[in-house]
């Protein structure tokens, strides 16, 4: 690093009225902490290591091919695929294995069930039939689940 160049960083200053101890603090302010940038980190994070692309680092003109478009099957497709993660149908991204949560997975289907009823008389079709066949699936699933 060149000695003659200066990062500019921020300055911390510990507001709180107690000291690590517990101990309540004097009346005169301690001394700010001024903080430089950090470098960039000797280890990749763990969503680095799987090669995992983290949507806040791609442009939005390129998410537009990335992400599914904003409609009532695509919320009731996802809430399914939540489910079936809830099932333990999936492994968890952080830790790679997969665990069943059978209360998120109920409270996930009563979501789906909680839409349908909101939404009765608002469907086109398409979208009545999806809703009917991924609530069956998933509450048959759930039943055979608790068995």
């Amino acid at each position: 690093m060149d000695e003659g160049k200066s990062e500019k960083g921020f300055v911390i200053r510990d507001r709180r009225h107690f000291d690590e101890t517990g101990e309540v603090r004097g009346e005169s302010e301690p001394s700010p902490k001024e903080v430089k940038p950090a470098k960039a980190a000797a280890e990749p994070s763990p969503s680095e290591q799987a090669g995992d692309t983290i949507l806040q680092d791609i442009p939005e003109e390129d998410l537009e091919g990335y992400l599914p478009e904003v409609n009532f099957m695509n919320l009731i497709l996802s809430l399914s695929t939540t489910a079936m993660f809830h099932f333990g149908d999936y492994p968890d991204p952080s830790s790679g294995k997969a665990t069943k949560n059978l209360a998120a997975a109920k409270h996930t289907i009563d979501n789906i069930g909680m839409l349908k009823t909101k939404t009765e008389g608002n469907l086109d079709d398409n979208e009545k039939a999806l809703i009917d066949a991924v609530l069956f699936e998933l509450r048959m699933r759930y039943v055979k689940e608790n068995v």
